[in-house]
Parts: C-alpha cells; sequence; structure tokens
C-alpha cells in the first residue's frame, strides 16, 4: 500500500512493474541481471486515486505523464532491483504528492499612494543629480 497522503492511498495491485536490463557501467554483472525497472500506473481507470488528482496530473507538463492516463517511472540508478522498485515507488509517491497540492491563486496587488509618491521622488532626484552634469553656463 502506497500512503499518498493521510486520505488517500495505492494498493499495490494497482502498480505493474516490469525489469529490464539496465545500462551503463557494472561489468559482467550488468549483462546477466535485470536490474532496471519500470514502474507502470493507470492514473485515469484507477478507482483509488481521486478526480481532483487525475485533473491534477493531466494537466501537469512532465514526460512521465501519458496522455494516454498512463504514469511511467523507469529507474536504474542502482545495481539492485530491489532498491531500483524501492526508488520508484518513492518518484510515484512524490509525483502524486505534488498532484495533491492544490494551485495557489495569484491576486493582482497595486502599489500604494506612498509608494508612487517614493518612485516619483527618487525619479526628479536623479533627473536633477543628471541635469546638474552638463556645461555651466556663464
Amino acid at each position: 500500500m502506497l500512503e499518498i497522503s493521510a486520505r488517500v492511498s495505492i494498493p499495490e495491485r494497482e502498480l505493474e512493474f516490469l525489469t529490464m536490463r539496465a545500462g551503463g557501467p557494472g561489468g559482467q554483472h550488468v549483462n546477466k541481471t535485470d536490474s532496471a525497472v519500470q514502474l507502470r500506473f493507470d492514473y485515469a481507470n484507477s478507482p483509488s486515486l481521486p478526480d481532483s488528482y487525475k485533473a491534477a496530473l493531466s494537466a501537469m507538463k512532465d514526460s512521465r505523464i501519458l496522455p494516454s492516463g498512463w504514469i511511467l517511472i523507469r529507474c536504474e540508478s542502482d545495481r539492485s532491483q530491489l532498491q531500483n522498485k524501492e526508488t520508484a515507488r518513492a518518484a510515484l509517491v512524490a509525483l502524486l504528492q505534488q498532484a495533491g497540492r492544490p494551485i495557489k491563486v495569484r491576486r493582482a496587488t497595486k502599489p500604494g499612494k506612498a509608494a508612487k509618491a517614493r518612485r516619483v521622488d527618487s525619479k526628479t532626484h536623479r533627473g536633477k543629480i543628471k541635469s546638474g552634469r552638463g556645461k555651466i553656463k556663464l
């Protein structure tokens, strides 16, 4: 059971793990073992995921989230398949927690009268300094 938040959890049966050979260094060991892991999760058809999470996931711009409603996370950072599975699970939890956060609404603000006055005063002061740099008229 993956705990996403206090109210949202995903059972292990909804997760699919595929194993494959990992690239990169590792000597002869890398050619014999399937240590890389690909985690697949069908968030669009998941009964345990709320609709708000599904909408947020479909709106996110992440290469791991496919338009077909699947999340694909590939992990091959460790030489151990078990460690790669745990890393992939942690990445899925982080992605779903990010989708569960509410989007902050930006509220437009205007500068106050004092701020406007300070801005104008500094501009006129700077203009006086620059005008004093000209040639002296006799």
